[in-house]
Order: C-alpha cells, then sequence, then structure tokens
C-alpha cells in the first residue's frame, strides 16, 4: 500500500546570488520521495540525488526534506505557512522580499518559535499583533504595560511586550519590541522596532533588508 502523500504547503525561498533556481516549495513527501515546486512551476517528484533546475534532494523524511542548491544544504518544512515573497540571503544579513497584491510587502515570520503572516508596515512604531496571536506565542502581556494606541479603527487599549526572537528566513532579530490589541489584522504588522535595526532600500517590485545590528 503507498504511503499517502502530505500536501501542506511550505515554502523556501533560495540566496539572492542562486541562479538557477529562485525558489523551491516543499508541498508533500512519500517515502523518501519529496514533491517539490520550483519558481512555481508544475510540483515535480524527487528521490534522492536527483537533481533539477539547480536543486538536488538530498533525503526526504516524513514532512522534513533537506535540498541542495549550489552546494548550500537547505531544510524544507511541510506544514509551515505559504510563503510567496519572502526570501533571504545564505549568509543570514539579508531578507528580500517581492511586492504582493496591493502592494505590500508580506510573507511569514517565526515569532518565538510560532509561524505568522507579517506585512511590513513602516507606518508603525512597533512590531503589531492582536491579542489572539499573542496567546498563540503564550506571551503574559496582560501582565504587562498597557497604554491606548491609535489605529485605522480609532483608539484602542493596547499592551507593551518585548518578543524573544523574531525571524525571517536565516535571519534572527532578538528583544524586539510589540504593541498586542484586540480585534487587530490577521497578519502581524511588521513595525519600526524589528525594521529599524535593517537598512532598507527598495529596488523596483524588491524591498532589500540588510540587518545593521
Amino acid at each position: 500500500m503507498r504511503k499517502a502523500l502530505t500536501t501542506l504547503p511550505a515554502l523556501f525561498l533560495l540566496a539572492a546570488g542562486a541562479v538557477d533556481a529562485q525558489s523551491v516549495a516543499l508541498t508533500g513527501t512519500m517515502g523518501n520521495r519529496a514533491l517539490l515546486v520550483i519558481d512555481g512551476a508544475a510540483p515535480q517528484v524527487f528521490a534522492p540525488g536527483d537533481t533539477r533546475l539547480g536543486v538536488t534532494l538530498v533525503s526526504a523524511d516524513s514532512d522534513v526534506a533537506v535540498v541542495e542548491i549550489q552546494g548550500q544544504r537547505q531544510e524544507l518544512h511541510v506544514g509551515e505557512s505559504p510563503v510567496s515573497v519572502a526570501g533571504h540571503d545564505s549568509d543570514g544579513n539579508r531578507i528580500v522580499l517581492t511586492v504582493g497584491s496591493g502592494g505590500h510587502f508580506s510573507g511569514t515570520a517565526v515569532i518565538n518559535g510560532k509561524t505568522l503572516p507579517f506585512v511590513v508596515d513602516t507606518g508603525a512604531t512597533y512590531l503589531v499583533m492582536n491579542t489572539s496571536q499573542a496567546d498563540q506565542l503564550g506571551l503574559p502581556y496582560r501582565k504587562g504595560p498597557r497604554g491606548v494606541v491609535a489605529t485605522a479603527n480609532g483608539r484602542v487599549a493596547a499592551w507593551h511586550a518585548m518578543l524573544d526572537v523574531v525571524r525571517i528566513g536565516t535571519v534572527e532579530t532578538y528583544h524586539v519590541q510589540a504593541e498586542i490589541v484586540p480585534n487587530g489584522t490577521p497578519f502581524v504588522l511588521l513595525g519600526n522596532s524589528f525594521l529599524a535595526r535593517f537598512r532598507m532600500r527598495q529596488e523596483n517590485d524588491r524591498l532589500i533588508l540588510e540587518k545593521q545590528y
């Protein structure tokens, strides 16, 4: 009996210097084989050792696959939230975001070990999330300082909290200040308590963040 194919999506964007492929998605595994999507093309089944478009499958097991691109190995996971825009350099200091629908730069971040979708908001003083997201992270924000902030829906109560780590791709930042608001958007707003740690520049449809500290 064939093992059922896992179909939850995950996407890992390659380093900006990669030539042969811009993105690799792990959409499922079946035994030691992996179902990979390269540059948004049709899914292809890879067996260990198969190489296509510069991507080699090293191994696959359960919901994890290891691929090799230009001599560098990367680990992909099934079940991560789909990412259509976020990428990173292999040195862990650079994030590249591509503009999406509505002209926004968005993606997914791993915050205190949990994956959450985000939208870049240069007008936000802090990283902002709603109470449901904060509860998902297990933040004890209700015990912290409380204030009032202005939002698109008027002035609302907010709590201040400190996030241990925010990771996008391989780029990690630590001790990021956040505001927790009730009934916020389903996306984390990636504000200046995170963005200020990067040198930002926009090139056509890409936003490039280079870590400063």
